[in-house]
């Protein structure tokens, strides 16, 4: 409320044109002060009420395609009252008059604003609850953006020539107003491409992460409001929320989906937390829509590329593994092929020596030994030529649930000895596939062996299987002691092993690699330490190569 005296009747004067043009260059002035259209309009209404001494001056404004009413009137008879609020509106745009309003008058209005005739003319007449009313429409290129209404309760109050000077008057407020729209237009954009300036910034800086990025844009959006001082932003990604500081969720909200390849993924969201007057979306501004809009699909665009440059080095990385592996592999078949010789000639040789009569049973110990190592190391190569895959799978139709059992029941003994819990969970519908049987056996034995030896103090085992409409699938889990991301990297590796010397080959998870490879399927593993792996083999319903026996 703001209160002014009211110049007493008896001393009103005739205002001369100075006196008009003095208050069109104030008028003008405060446009230059780029306020907000309420501040603006409740100026201008005090200026005019002050300067006419009329009892009622009320200014409807047109903002957004919406219409604002201020009105100050004399109450009590010494001073005045301000109130200000946007008017209802039918289809057709007009004003909808309100309880306290003269429907005759709200008529004569909305046919003023309707009427598209230039120039507009002022209009001198009474109203049913005052004896003179000075009714002036404004226009901005030939379209209305409102009303000036000054209202007296003394007849013929409006001197001679001073119809004119309001006109005028009006003529200055129309300019006024238009330039204050667009200034406050040019300062929203400034703040619009301030903002995107800065989030472009953000995401141009050197190691910066995604969630850096995020709360940078978060602490950038409010600025870029109409009202920044009570905005609030988040953004919510993947259940994860970045917020501004002393975040709180008001009434009045703006929101925007981020969408990622067709898939919503979060919101970008905008919080008043103080009742302000409606504009096109609530208390927001179409342009902000607009913004919000475009920060979203900017965000959706950062995380796509983020996306694609991690997948692009997990893929280099696969590369890189996948090369050393194949150069390790040709070296394992290059070592392989020069051991068997050796290998098969000490075998030979022992076996012969063990058959000679009288030997010593030191010596026949010994050489019961060397067979014993002969053949370990023969098996060495015979899991090196897998892994190098220069030994062919002998393909047969295999019924894998069929080898799972094999497997896990010579290990039953080793089960319960460990204290380890087996959940079996095989589909009865099991297709027959095309496979090497002794290579899926070696596959699944090592998975299992794997298995045990991360659960030394036991745990729970789970073996499944069920066909999908292209592959079948094997999951191996233990609840173990897990393995970090630098092991995970190198498990399918020849010769890498956690395990002491002498307890491991290193060559298990590598031979089941090679062995999967080549069925054409392929091996998943998710894990983290203390709190075990899965292993995840997928291999084809069809194989590439006939099965043995031509089908």
């Amino acid at each position: 409320m703001s209160l002014s005296k009211r110049p007493k009747k008896e001393n009103r004067r005739t205002h001369s044109q100075d006196d008009f043009q003095s208050l069109a260059y104030r008028i003008l002035q405060l446009s230059n002060r780029v306020i907000l259209r309420p501040d603006f309009q409740r100026e201008v209404s005090q200026m005019i009420f002050d300067f006419s001494g009329v009892d009622e001056v009320e200014l409807w404004l047109k903002d957004h395609g919406k219409y604002f009413r201020s009105m100050v009137k004399r109450h009590p008879p010494d001073n005045s009252l301000f109130g200000i609020r946007s008017s209802a509106q039918n289809v057709h745009g007009e004003i909808i008059p309100e309880p306290e309003d003269d429907p005759n008058l709200i008529r004569l209005c909305n046919n003023v604003l309707q009427n598209q005739m230039e120039p507009p003319k002022a209009i001198l007449s009474e109203s049913g609850h005052h004896l003179s009313l000075l009714l002036i429409p404004l226009s901005v290129n030939q379209k209305r953006i409102g009303l000036l209404q000054l209202k007296s309760n003394v007849r013929n109050f409006f001197k001679k020539g001073e119809t004119e000077g309001y006109e005028d008057l009006a003529r200055s407020l129309e300019i006024a107003a238009a330039s204050r729209d667009a200034q406050i237009d040019l300062r929203e954009r400034v703040k619009e491409l301030t903002c995107l300036y800065g989030i472009a910034r953000l995401v141009s800086q050197p190691g910066i992460t995604l969630e850096g990025i995020l709360d940078g844009i978060v602490r950038l959006l409010p600025s870029a409001w109409l009202y920044p001082e009570i905005a609030c932003a988040r953004i919510v990604l993947d259940g994860h929320s970045y917020c501004t500081p002393q975040f709180r969720e008001g009434k009045w909200r703006q929101a925007a989906d981020i969408v990622v390849r067709q898939e919503t993924r979060g919101q970008v969201e905008i919080f008043y937390g103080e009742e302000k007057p409606e504009l096109d979306e609530g208390p927001f501004m179409r342009e902000e829509r607009n913004l919000l809009d475009t920060v979203a699909r900017e965000v959706a665009t950062i995380i796509t590329r983020r996306e694609a440059e991690q997948e692009k080095s997990k893929l280099e990385n696969q590369l890189r593994h996948a090369d050393r592996l194949a150069t390790i592999g040709q070296l394992s078949a290059g070592v392989a092929h020069e051991l068997n010789e050796p290998l098969g000639n000490i075998l030979g040789f022992a076996q012969l020596a063990k058959k000679c009569p009288g030997l010593p049973k030191q010596a026949e110990s010994d050489i019961e030994k060397i067979l014993t190592a002969s053949l370990n190391a023969r098996e060495v190569v015979k899991k090196l030529l897998i892994f190098a895959r220069k030994m062919v799978p002998r393909k047969t139709r295999v019924n894998l649930n069929q080898l799972v059992e094999e497997g896990l029941n010579f290990f039953e003994s080793r089960f319960t000895k460990q204290g380890i819990e087996l959940h079996r969970s095989l589909s009865p519908s099991l297709p027959e596939i095309p496979a090497d049987p002794a290579q899926l056996n070696q596959v699944i034995v090592n998975l299992i062996i794997n298995a045990l030896q991360a659960m030394e103090s036991g745990g729970r085992l789970t073996v499944q299987s069920f066909a999908g409409q292209e592959h079948l699938t094997l999951i191996v889990e233990d609840t173990g002691i897990g393995m970090n991301e630098e092991v995970m990297k190198q498990i399918f590796t020849p010769f890498f092993t956690t395990k002491d010397i002498g307890q491991g080959t290193g060559l298990g998870l590598p031979v089941v690699h090679g062995i999967v490879t080549s069925h054409g399927g392929v091996i998943r593993v998710e894990s983290k330490p203390n709190q075990g792996s899965r292993f995840e083999v997928q291999l084809p319903l069809t194989g590439s190569n006939e099965v043995e026996g031509g089908e």
